[in-house]
């Protein structure tokens, strides 16, 4: 077994250290005021190459794989997990045409979504289908030489700020009767499709979250992924395993700057003629952000490479998700504790890693549809 990256893996985890902390850093306090998104720092994504690290060279991306994108999440979500989600959301954006799309589907999208000149995600949440996707109610009707579709999404990251979204839509029904659902590459600037309403979340503040409406939406017809009646498999791939891998990527992230800001913390605040760091209680909350942090990643990275082999990796990947952001919600409030009354204050990061924390265990599917899946794995043996 090799636990070692390879130096091409290295070089994107220094490369990713220096850009987030040089130039995330200093923007992370701006994010954090007007909660706005950075698109200079999206676009800055594009250009140093992290968002083509899973796209092959032959169209325009790096060709690394899964392991080498996680290791980028981690590095910049160190420093500004709302970044590093957003790094997740575009790369998620691209899944479904990597593993799905049409030659001329590639060649047609990938070239300005490798260099930030366009931004995608994947759009499957309704208000009536969330955990599960069979739920949602959207139609798209054939019509000649396009699709018509009419519906509303929601839970969207990038809503109004990606150009091609992955939509899933009733097509219709199959030879047995049973609903089919279809997907496609939705643009908010088609005729009939709009953004809706923005939500305001509680943390992972400088992404964007909001709604898509599609009113008698007019989709060309080689803009269907895969075939009529594949959507499912579409979408569902991309959220279990590109979209999982990226959130606990970010939850990596949360950790490993718990775990910093807390043993800096320790080491520095004396209480009683000694640092806290040599009291016994403040150790056993470090002791366990240190084991959570390794367990976390072993976890991560085994899915992830199991994914760059071409070998199935859904439950792995929902392992991985699941122990990384609890791990995450918990190094954040170790750390907040540690500080004591200082860490809900707005000038320590301490109270933004609990908040964002927070908002990563539900998203890409919650902890309880993730126990669902290794529950059913392992009761299948």
């Amino acid at each position: 077994m090799e636990f070692a990256f390879t130096p091409e893996q290295e070089l994107i985890r220094k490369t990713a250290r220096e850009f987030a902390e040089e130039v995330v850093a200093p923007r992370v306090a701006e994010m954090e005021k007007t909660r706005q998104p950075p698109l200079d720092l999206f676009k800055a994504l594009g250009e140093r190459g992290f968002l083509g690290i899973t796209v092959p060279t032959e169209h325009g991306g790096l060709g690394l794989g899964y392991v080498a994108r996680t290791i980028a999440i981690e590095e910049i979500s160190r420093i500004s997990p709302a970044l590093g989600y957003m790094l997740q959301v575009f790369a998620l954006g691209m899944a479904p045409i990597l593993d799905y799309g049409s030659e001329e589907q590639k060649r047609k999208f990938l070239p300005d979504l490798v260099t930030g000149d366009a931004f995608a995600t994947v759009t499957v949440t309704e208000a009536t289908g969330g955990t599960d996707p069979r739920g949602i109610t959207s139609t798209a009707e054939h019509k000649g030489d396009h699709w018509v579709l009419n519906g509303r999404k929601v839970f969207i990251t990038g809503s109004s700020l990606c150009k091609w979204q992955t939509i899933t839509a009733i097509s219709g029904q199959d030879d047995r009767g049973r609903t089919e659902i279809s997907a496609f590459l939705v643009s908010p600037d088609m005729e009939g499709c709009r953004p809706g309403r923005e939500e305001h979340k509680m943390g992972l503040w400088g992404t964007q979250l909001g709604e898509l409406v599609m009113e008698n939406c007019i989709v060309p017809e080689e803009n269907l992924l895969l075939a009529r009646g594949k959507g499912l498999r579409v979408a569902l791939t991309a959220i279990s395993e590109t979209g999982r891998s990226g959130v606990a990527a970010v939850g990596l992230g949360v950790i490993q700057r718990a775990l910093e800001e807390s043993a800096k913390f320790a080491n520095e605040r004396v209480v009683g003629g000694s640092p806290i760091g040599q009291y016994q209680g403040i150790q056993f909350k470090i002791a366990d952000m240190a084991l959570a942090l390794d367990a976390a990643r072993l976890l991560c990275y085994r899915a992830c490479w199991l994914k760059d082999q071409g070998e199935r990796c859904d439950v792995e990947m929902a392992k991985g998700k699941l122990f990384a952001t609890e791990a995450a919600m918990v190094a954040a409030r170790h750390c907040a504790e540690i500080h004591g009354g200082y860490g809900w204050l707005e000038e320590y990061v301490t109270q933004q890693l609990y908040r964002d924390a927070a908002i990563l265990i539900p998203s890409a599917g919650t902890s309880e549809s993730m126990r669902i899946v290794i529950g059913r794995s392992a009761l299948a043996g």
